[in-house]
């Protein structure tokens, strides 16, 4: 084991918890965040929630929760080589979708359109929700009660309206600051993980070809690399050797060219790696070009496909009429939601109701919005 960098995460500089706990006997304060996020009914639930391909359309795709896996592999390998918390980095991979609706990105939008009114919807802002609220687990607290750290890192995104209620934690997206360089190291290998293994899910299910993607630079330069190496390769095995190829490449450019820049920065600790109005960690220029280009590729040749898009407005629609439906008349919720509705809507009105709606709806996998809607709609 390498000593941490000054500038990593440790429980001794932790901001500590909303609800002081004593100290955990033989495991980290990050290693308890981890724990409890791996125990949650929303980790769970993950299993069976969209990551591009709805969830009865084939048991090979991934999930949010195969996904949430491969963010936190490709997050630690990348903590590790630079001397940074791997249990934190760890905690906010498995941690950052818990606050994700059925049916991905699809699903997302229809919410927050129905919530234009009541202060939006964001994912990120969720399973922050989530994680402080809404698990109901522990006997002296709501929610999960995780470090400031895991907090910090599961929001990667938050509009200003929402940030000026959230105290410290939503400080840094008013001022331009940045977090720790572990939730750095999260955003990005969420990119690579969801990038790369769309490419694998959308060649699985025939959306794209080989042929379309040998456009993508960082693509064709692996392929090229395999066919001269493994002449006589069968498709699949093939197919997976270009883009385990495609993510080490990623990788090491990300963990040199962040090298790099800590090498020149020299941030004193965590406290000046927040202090910085750009991230550290970073591809180099030319590699965020390529992941640029896949990413462009992606969103044109798979998330537009016609196929996809027939599942995103079906997705859709289901969303948004359960949302009327539930806000309309909330006697069709189930009891203990309709307990919280009468004491949000006591203290904000209407939209303490939408909220409400919003955190059942959210908390649904595919299937279970897709069987609410026809126990709702169906005759």
């Amino acid at each position: 084991m390498h000593e941490p960098a000054p500038y990593a995460a440790s429980e001794a500089r932790s901001r500590g918890r909303r609800h002081p706990e004593p100290a955990p006997p033989y495991r980290s304060q990050f290693q308890r965040d981890r724990d409890r996020i791996v125990h949650s009914s929303a980790f769970r639930r993950l299993e069976y929630k969209t990551q591009v391909f709805v969830n009865h359309e084939g048991d090979m795709f991934r999930t949010r929760l195969t996904h949430s896996i491969e963010v936190a592999q490709i997050g630690r390998a990348i903590a590790r080589i630079l001397h940074l918390n791997e249990d934190l980095t760890e905690a906010i991979s498995l941690s950052h979708d818990l606050g994700h609706t059925p049916f991905g990105h699809a699903g997302q939008d229809a919410l927050n359109e129905r919530m234009h009114a009541h202060g939006g919807f964001e994912h990120n802002l969720q399973s922050l929700r989530v994680v402080d609220e809404l698990e109901e687990r522990y006997a002296e607290f709501p929610g999960l009660n995780l470090t400031f750290e895991t907090r910090e890192g599961i929001l990667k995104h938050c509009a200003p309206e929402n940030a000026r209620q959230l105290g410290e934690l939503g400080r840094r997206f008013l001022e331009r600051r940045q977090p720790s360089l572990e939730a750095q190291i999260t955003n990005i290998a969420d990119a690579i993980a969801y990038n790369n293994h769309d490419v694998d899910d959308g060649l699985r299910a025939e959306l794209l070809t080989i042929e379309q993607l040998r456009e993508v630079s960082l693509f064709e330069r692996e392929y090229l690399e395999v066919e001269r190496r493994y002449t006589r390769l069968p498709g699949r095995r093939m197919i997976h050797e270009i883009i385990r190829r495609m993510i080490n490449r990623q990788v090491v450019d990300l963990v040199e060219a962040s090298r790099a820049r800590l090498g020149e920065a020299a941030p004193a600790d965590i406290d000046a790696v927040r202090d910085r109005s750009e991230p550290l960690i970073q591809f180099s220029p030319e590699m965020a070009e390529q992941h640029r280009a896949l990413k462009r590729f992606l969103r044109e040749n798979l998330y537009r496909h016609y196929r996809v898009h027939r599942m995103s407005v079906k997705s859709a629609g289901i969303v948004r009429a359960l949302f009327d439906a539930f806000f309309a008349d909330p006697r069709l919720l189930p009891p203990d939601y309709q307990h919280s509705i009468r004491e949000r809507e006591a203290a904000q009105g209407e939209s303490g109701r939408a909220r409400v709606v919003a955190d059942y709806i959210a908390g649904m996998t595919d299937r279970y919005a897709i069987a609410e809607h026809a126990k709702l709609f169906n005759p």
